[in-house]
């Protein structure tokens, strides 16, 4: 298939999909990236997993569970095979939300510090510092429609990647969100801006002195819970229909947020890379700090001796197989039944770099077995373009406002989505 790049005011390659046949601008794929099952190549250099073959070796199903067996309805999905995968990521992450003893850091979120406001064009734009613990005011922007009615607008929280500031969602996505009847909360992680001004590994290291074995895909989840208690509380939010997109590293966020929070409905992810162990840095101290030993890491019997007590050592039980046996397509199986959308840059077979490749479509296909077992298929997409690694382009924007449009307005996913 020859793909050509999509514009506003050009037709769009469409892909039909789901029971409702809806359509979103997304560029139809080819038989042979459906058929996609195998690892991405381990193409980071800084890889501390090269992991040779996995490129060869097909991913294993999130409807196999750990002895093998395969998911045959809905019901063993959701009694047995997903709380498997929660218990098996939780451990990962040390936790999703705080301890009993780590409470007495979380205060009343509502008591957020306002540092002015401005009317745009169709919006109010209040620049806004948030309670996320008690010693900790992160930076923000809310979006407030004006000229749109009362609402109460369904809600999108927008994080940044790892270069622009908190504020740059506004430009990206934020300004046409608002303008389109969507409340809109700009912000970044915390490994870009944590206590005592500290970032990345340093970030990372007054986590895990004040909370423990709290890795920071796992404290960003939380985080973004922190957003939404807030974002509840004002009466222009319907805390119904609340949606997260975020880009490279907020991308990376979103994969996480799509798996962990229920409370968020609709999640884009631009080009987060979703291969573990492919092309970009997943390995990193402040996203999954795969060598760090854990008190809380069981795994004396670990043929690796050096990795027991690891992250590694639970992402990787077999090391004699190719890739790791617990990778992202779990995740995205367990965002199921909420929508997702990802959308990756690259369309070279397996040399995106940061970006989401040809390869990337293994782990979309193998999470979309959970997502028709649930008979929801059309609520998982990936938007292939050849963009590069950025958070906006023609190829782009179509994809995450239709998709944003369809399930948080037109269709909305229903509040008491199981999970």
């Amino acid at each position: 298939m020859v793909f050509k790049p999509m514009t506003a005011a050009v037709a769009l390659a469409l892909l039909l999909t789901g029971a409702k046949g809806q359509q979103f601008p997304i560029p139809e794929p080819s038989a042979a990236d459906l058929a996609r099952v195998n690892y991405h190549r381990v193409t980071s250099k800084s890889s501390p997993a090269p992991e040779p073959g996995a490129e060869n070796t097909p991913l294993l199903s999130p409807l196999v569970d750990a002895s093998g067996r395969r998911v045959q309805n809905t019901e063993e999905w959701y009694r047995h095979r997903r709380p498997e995968l929660m218990k098996t990521w939780t451990a990962v992450l040390g936790k999703i939300a705080p301890a009993p003893a780590d409470k007495k850091w979380f205060g009343d979120v509502r008591k957020v510090v306002e540092d002015g406001r401005r009317e745009m064009d169709g919006y109010t734009r209040v620049d806004l510092d948030i309670p996320l613990e008690k010693d900790f005011y992160q930076r923000h922007l809310l979006l407030l429609p004006t000229g749109q009615g009362p609402g109460p607008f369904p809600v999108v929280i927008a994080w940044t990647s790892s270069t622009p500031d908190y504020r740059e969602p506004e430009s990206w996505w934020g300004a046409y969100l608002a303008r389109h009847g969507y409340v809109v909360l700009t912000s970044w992680s915390f490994i870009r801006n944590y206590r005592e001004g500290t970032r990345l590994a340093a970030s990372n290291e007054l986590v895990y002195e004040r909370f423990g074995h709290w890795l920071g895909m796992g404290k960003m989840v939380h985080d973004v819970a922190r957003e939404i208690e807030y974002l509840r509380s004002l009466p222009q939010v319907d805390g119904k229909r609340i949606g997260f997109m975020g880009f490279s590293l907020g991308a990376k966020a979103a994969v996480y947020v799509a798996a962990f929070n229920p409370d968020v409905k609709v999640t884009v992810a631009v080009d987060p890379h979703i291969a573990l162990n492919g092309g970009t840095n997943w390995y990193a101290p402040w996203y999954l700090d795969w060598h760090r030993k854990f008190a809380d890491i069981h795994t004396p019997d670990y043929p690796v001796p050096e990795l027991r007590g690891t992250v590694q050592s639970l992402l990787n039980p077999d090391v004699k197989r190719p890739g790791f046996e617990h990778d992202h397509q779990e995740l995205l199986a367990l965002a199921a039944p909420r929508a997702l959308l990802v959308i990756g840059g690259s369309r070279s077979e397996d040399a995106g770099g940061d970006s989401d490749d040809l390869e990337s479509w293994a782990y979309v296909n193998r999470a979309k077995e959970v997502y028709k077992l649930l008979g929801v298929p059309e609520r998982l997409q990936f938007c292939s373009t050849s963009q590069g690694h950025q958070a906006t382009g023609d190829q782009i924007d179509p994809a995450w406002q239709a998709f944003l449009q369809y399930f948080l307005k037109d269709h909305p996913v229903e509040a008491g989505s199981r999970y």
